[in-house]
């Protein structure tokens, strides 16, 4: 029987007492997540970036060493973008930290089986990748373990949370992708147009 956690509690546990921490959302059910915990100036919602997160996160930690980036997104997305893992291991940022909630489905699709509940495992994935920091969590306990590693510098991090495959109602972030651009590059202290 697989271990799972509830999702909206466990990004809930994760984000509290987030300090500085910037955060890039995948798309679906972890912006949901993210947004459900309080939304935030630093959080960056992603619509429609299918397998993008990673990338995204990988480029702001370049950009932002200083501060730490946290990518929360689903299995489904982080699978259509496998090779972000390999990328962000050989660039080594510090500051970042790779949050994968996985449930084995592609939630936002309708359910399927993703290719990690067909056998796909994703720590061995971004262990193979070179990422030098690996957790698997599945309870409350290697959750708390794990927090403080969004804040540290250093990683890069990876992360796999198992969790449920329990409805859990949508609690939706601004879609409008201008605000949502504006409002972050406010947030960072660059003009905004």
């Amino acid at each position: 029987m697989r271990a799972a956690l509830d999702r909206r509690a466990a990004v809930k546990a994760l984000l509290q007492d987030r300090g500085d921490l910037l955060i890039v959302s995948g798309l679906g059910s972890s912006s949901y997540d993210v947004f459900a915990a309080g939304d935030h100036d630093a959080n960056f919602y992603l619509w429609g970036a299918m397998g993008g997160a990673a990338m995204i996160g990988l480029g702001l930690a370049l950009a932002q060493p200083s501060r730490p980036v946290a990518v929360i997104t689903g299995d489904g997305e982080q699978l259509m973008g496998l090779g972000s893992l390999a990328t962000s291991a050989a660039k080594r940022p510090r500051n970042l930290a790779i949050v994968v909630l996985d449930n084995a489905h592609f939630g936002e699709t309708g359910m399927q089986m993703s290719h990690s509940g067909l056998g796909a495992n994703l720590e061995l994935i971004a262990t193979g990748a070179g990422f030098p920091s690996v957790s698997t969590i599945e309870d409350s306990a290697a959750l708390d373990a794990f927090r403080p590693k969004l804040q540290d510098l250093s990683g890069p991090h990876f992360a796999r949370v198992a969790i449920s495959t329990d409805h859990v109602d949508r609690a939706l972030p601004a879609r409008d992708g201008a605000f949502l651009k504006n409002r972050f590059r406010g947030h960072l202290g660059f003009p905004v147009s």
